[in-house]
């Protein structure tokens, strides 16, 4: 995490969509709920985090001094907020031993089992990104190949998968383009199932880097990790609250 002021080559980390205007709100709520998770995944790792974090200053303030590198912790922070040219958008860097796909899904199975955890109020969608290339055909192959080999190129069986692409900010690739290019790189034996699938594959492309992660079956369960709705589901047309909250229950059992 040589600089965390950009997305660099090679970098993990999280994407997580917000309310709008609440994006340094945003990131406070973040930085708090993974300082949390990750003491509890990675007791070991120790975390260098709070510490620079000045309690008498304000936290819009706090941030922006963090994101122009005014404050420089004495070693490389395990997550960090990078400062992004989009509304409602936010994403931080991680370093090892973090792994964003499993962050993200202990957070939010964890919502799931139990609403009364709540403790963000504009943090939306969490999208996990395993590693990142350029965004060019050639980095892209390569990417896949990496981040997909765990999953697809050993004697893991056969399996279902699905892709699911997101491009903010960027002409470079198209939608149809990393589908296909993503899908190739899977290889033979394997099928593509866009609901049932035993795995998903995530792609974020943003402006000149693209991502990827691969996620588990139970992504549109945990409502495609989308703590806002985790937390408080949207009522469906004539539904009730308590109905609501039924079905949600349902759906995690």
């Amino acid at each position: 995490m040589a600089n965390s002021q950009n997305i660099e080559l090679r970098d993990a980390g999280m994407w997580v969509t917000c309310v709008r205007g609440k994006e340094a709100k945003c990131i406070s709520e973040v930085r708090d709920l993974f300082e949390e998770y990750v003491k509890k995944l990675y007791p070991e790792a120790g975390l260098d985090v709070a510490d620079s974090l000045a309690q008498d200053v304000g936290i819009e303030d706090e941030i922006t001094k963090e994101l122009e590198g005014l404050q420089k912790p004495t070693k490389a922070p395990l997550f960090a907020p990078v400062k992004v040219d989009m509304d409602c958008v936010v994403f931080f860097k991680t370093r090892p031993p973090i792994d964003p796909v499993s962050l993200a899904h202990e957070i939010c199975a964890d919502a799931a089992k139990d609403r009364s955890l709540k403790r963000t109020r504009f943090v939306k969608r969490l999208s996990p990104v395993s590693l990142t290339t350029r965004a060019t055909e050639s980095d892209v192959d390569e990417l896949s190949k990496e981040v997909l080999a765990p999953h697809f190129h050993q004697e893991n069986g056969a399996r279902k998968f699905a892709i699911r692409p997101t491009i903010r900010n960027s002409n470079m690739l198209s939608r149809d383009g990393v589908i296909k290019q993503v899908a190739s790189a899977v290889g033979p034996g394997h099928s593509v199932d866009l609901r049932g699938y035993d795995m998903l594959i995530i792609v974020e492309v943003y402006k000149g880097i693209c991502g990827m992660s691969v996620v588990g079956s139970d992504y549109d369960q945990l409502k495609r990790y989308n703590l806002a709705e985790l937390y408080d589901p949207t009522r469906k047309p004539g539904e009730s609250a308590e109905n609501s909250k039924a079905t949600a229950d349902e759906s995690h059992d």
